[in-house]
């Protein structure tokens, strides 16, 4: 029995003959005009995620992880952000392997820069914008007294 080679450069996210695919997809890319109006559809989701993620990056929350979903979104149409999709995730594995392979005092040590990066940040988003009202009194108090602030 001769089973089917998977191409490795056959790019399986405009395949209308991919099992994986959802019907309701299938039937947006049969129709030409359809299709590239669904691809306009996802280019600007993913654009405003991606933008909306960029700008959380300074401030508290998860801003590299809703610039990544922007990406997720963006791989789900377009060949070229599935490569860059699966680029960062091999980037992260390759981190994620090294940190573990590290002793307390290595990881301590870039604990402590991302916390100083952190802090910086902050410093400069305090010196543009001020100090928000919203922080409790103590720390308020504290943040005022930073020079510049």
């Amino acid at each position: 029995m001769n089973t089917p080679v998977s191409d490795p450069l056959k790019d399986p996210l405009n395949d209308p003959l991919d099992d994986r695919d959802w019907e309701w997809r299938r039937r947006i890319r049969a129709n030409a005009h359809s299709h590239r109006i669904y691809r306009w559809v996802v280019a600007v989701v993913g654009l405003l995620i991606v933008l909306g993620g960029l700008a959380l990056v300074p401030l508290p929350g998860p801003g590299w992880l809703v610039v990544l979903f922007g990406i997720i979104v963006w791989a789900s149409e377009f060949a070229w952000a599935g490569r860059l999709r699966d680029w960062v995730r091999e980037r992260l594995r390759l981190w994620n392997g090294w940190m573990l392979r590290q002793g307390w005092a290595v990881r301590s040590l870039v604990l402590v820069g991302t916390g100083a990066v952190v802090a910086g940040l902050f410093y400069l988003l305090f010196l543009v914008s001020g100090v928000p009202g919203l922080m409790p009194d103590v720390v308020e108090r504290w943040v005022t007294r930073l020079p510049g602030l």
